[in-house]
């Protein structure tokens, strides 16, 4: 059965508030890439006062026909990240404002394991309710196909 058949084991909602850790802001290979959508790439060069262009070129690269930001294979944290707080927040990728609401980790087992045991603010602040976290998931969903249809043209 799939999971938009049966009931959501988050549909009381969860708790989640950021604890500005920096732990999600660094990377684990591959898996720590941070995936652009066109809008991202405007969103970030706008807030950086630069043009679409001149920002894929400074701060992006592609992996297998993925664009992503660049990382330092000396520094695992995002370029962004000072200290532990992001310099692009209010322009940050959808990738970022929808952690840790992402497809991939929204069944009970990867929830405790990869997000819980992770990230410091599982389980703190405001309770988010089922329709905002059902909101957070599509808004990523689409930023994926988004990606995909991106290495497609």
């Amino acid at each position: 059965m799939s999971q938009s058949k049966k009931e959501k084991w988050w549909k009381e909602g969860l708790r989640f508030q950021c604890q500005g850790s920096g732990k999600c802001c660094t990377s684990h290979g591959e898996f720590g890439f941070v995936y652009l959508t066109p809008d991202d790439q405007k969103n970030m060069a706008n807030f950086l006062g630069m043009t679409r262009a001149a920002f894929t070129r400074k701060h992006c690269q592609k992996t297998q026909g993925v664009l992503h930001l660049k990382e330092d294979s000396q520094n695992p944290d995002c370029q962004f990240l000072k200290g532990k707080s992001c310099s692009v927040y209010e322009a940050r990728p959808t990738q970022c404002r929808t952690w840790p609401f992402w497809p991939e980790v929204m069944n009970a087992k990867s929830w405790a394991k990869d997000v819980a045991e992770f990230c410091p603010g599982v389980g703190k602040g405001p309770l988010i309710s089922a329709e905002t976290i059902e909101k957070t998931l599509a808004e990523q969903v689409l930023a994926e196909k988004q990606i995909l249809n991106e290495v497609k043209s």
